[in-house]
C-alpha cells in the first residue's frame, strides 16, 4: 500500500490551477488549508461532525466563486479564511443550530448529573415518576421512552410515527417543565 504523497504549489501555481478547473488544483488546496480551515471553523462551531460537513461547504464554496478572489486585495489564504468563517457564523445563526444546542446542552445535562451520582437511581424514591405521570401524555411517553426505556431520540420517532425533531421538541419541554418543578 502506498501513501498519498501531499501536493503543494506556489500561490500562483495553485491560483492558476484553480481559475484553470485543474484536478491537482483541488486537490493541493485540499492538502494545503484543510487543517488550518477546518481549525477556524470548529473554533466557531465548536462541534467536529458539524466543523467537517462545513469544511467539505467551505471548498466547494471556494472552488464554485473562485472568479471573486481578487489577489489585488489580499492573500488567497485570507480570502479563503473569511470565506470559512463567514460559512461557519452563518451556521451558528441558523434555528437549526440553536435549536440543536439547547437539545444538545439538555441531554448533556443529564449525562453529567448521571455520570456524578455513578449509581442507580430509583425514580419512585424522589417521586419523580409522580411527576412524569402530571406531563402532558406526548411528553411523558416520550420522556419514559428516552429515560426510562432507553430508546434513542430516532427510535422514539419511529416508534411514534412523528418526526425527529418533534421528539427533541417535546423532549426539550418536557424537561424545562421538570426543571421549574425541582428549581
Amino acid at each position: 500500500m502506498r501513501l498519498k504523497t501531499k501536493i503543494t504549489l506556489s500561490e500562483n501555481e495553485l491560483v492558476h490551477a484553480i481559475l484553470t478547473r485543474e484536478r491537482n488544483g483541488a486537490e493541493a488546496l485540499y492538502d494545503m488549508y484543510s487543517s488550518s480551515l477546518y481549525g477556524v471553523i470548529f473554533r466557531i462551531v465548536q462541534h467536529e461532525e458539524i466543523a467537517e460537513d462545513l469544511l467539505q461547504d467551505t471548498f466547494i464554496r471556494i472552488w464554485n466563486s473562485f472568479s471573486s478572489y481578487d489577489a489585488s486585495k489580499g492573500r488567497l489564504f485570507t480570502w479563503m479564511v473569511n470565506v470559512a468563517r463567514n460559512i461557519a457564523i452563518d451556521k451558528t445563526r441558523s434555528k437549526e443550530f440553536r435549536n440543536r444546542a439547547k437539545t444538545e446542552d439538555i441531554e448533556n445535562n443529564v449525562l453529567i448529573v448521571d455520570k456524578q451520582i455513578n449509581s442507580k437511581i430509583n425514580p419512585e424514591t424522589i417521586g419523580l415518576k409522580d411527576l412524569i405521570g402530571k406531563l402532558k401524555p406526548e411528553h411523558k411517553i416520550i420522556l419514559d421512552l428516552v429515560y426510562f426505556e432507553g430508546f434513542t431520540h430516532v427510535e422514539v420517532a419511529e416508534k411514534l410515527e412523528i418526526p425527529l425533531g418533534t421528539v427533541k421538541t417535546r423532549l426539550r419541554n418536557a424537561i424545562i417543565t421538570l426543571r421549574k418543578v425541582f428549581n
